[in-house]
């Protein structure tokens, strides 16, 4: 197989996004460092809930999420803004609406009507990405990923909140049409222990797609390479 650095990818600004535990931030560095890509990664490590938030997640939900929420902000403001960063290119691990859709499964409905509103400010001059690949792993390998990495304050998820989380991007993507979606189910490959398929991942992004969602499996992009 070629080194993916030879070769271009054709969209400026990729975000790669998933649930928790499918690697998004893996394949995020990967690319950059390859492709030579601004990478932009989301600072969770950095919330001071998040511990507290998986002990008790109806008393920290709110601060929790508004954490995440203006960190976010912040860090998008000031990584987008710099013009210079789209002409050699962008590969971020969240979008920022995912902020939302976490929200929206975490807090009680008045909290979420008032975080709605402040979201909504916020959200109104970020870039649209030229491609948003989702990474899909379904919960009990995102349950393995989880506990492979060892977070402690992870060791009690919920795999119904995994869930949730889930079909929450899986609503959102089906109400966009402005933008190429690509989820590609990752459950039988593995791009971080085999190249090949981490390779079969770069090929798939050096193609063009149409607005709106588009459903691929690992298994059938192996398929479609040992045929070829």
């Amino acid at each position: 197989m070629s080194n993916p650095a030879s070769t271009t990818l054709p969209h400026p600004f990729i975000v790669v996004e998933g649930n928790i535990g499918a690697g998004k931030t893996t394949l995020s560095t990967m690319l950059s460092k390859d492709f030579e890509r601004r990478l932009i990664l989301e600072q969770f490590s950095d919330n001071p809930f998040l511990p507290y938030f998986y002990d008790n997640p109806d008393r920290y939900a709110f601060p929790v999420e508004l954490f995440f929420m203006t960190e976010r902000h912040k860090q998008l403001q000031e990584e987008l803004s710099q013009i210079q960063l789209f002409e050699q290119g962008i590969i971020a691990d969240y979008l920022f609406i995912k902020t939302l859709l976490f929200a929206r499964h975490t807090l009680k409905a008045e909290e979420f009507r008032l975080f709605q509103r402040l979201f909504n400010i916020l959200s109104t001059n970020f870039p649209k990405p030229d491609l948003l690949l989702y990474i899909h792993q379904p919960v009990p390998g995102l349950m393995e990923n989880i506990k492979k990495r060892g977070r402690t304050y992870e060791q009690k998820m919920d795999p119904e909140y995994l869930q949730r989380i889930q079909q929450a991007y899986f609503d959102y993507f089906r109400t966009i049409s402005d933008i190429p979606i690509v989820v590609l189910d990752v459950q039988d490959i593995d791009f971080v222990a085999n190249p090949d398929h981490y390779q079969l991942i770069v090929r798939l992004l050096q193609n063009s797609f149409s607005p709106g969602m588009h459903q691929l499996r690992g298994v059938d992009l192996l398929s479609a390479s040992s045929s070829a």
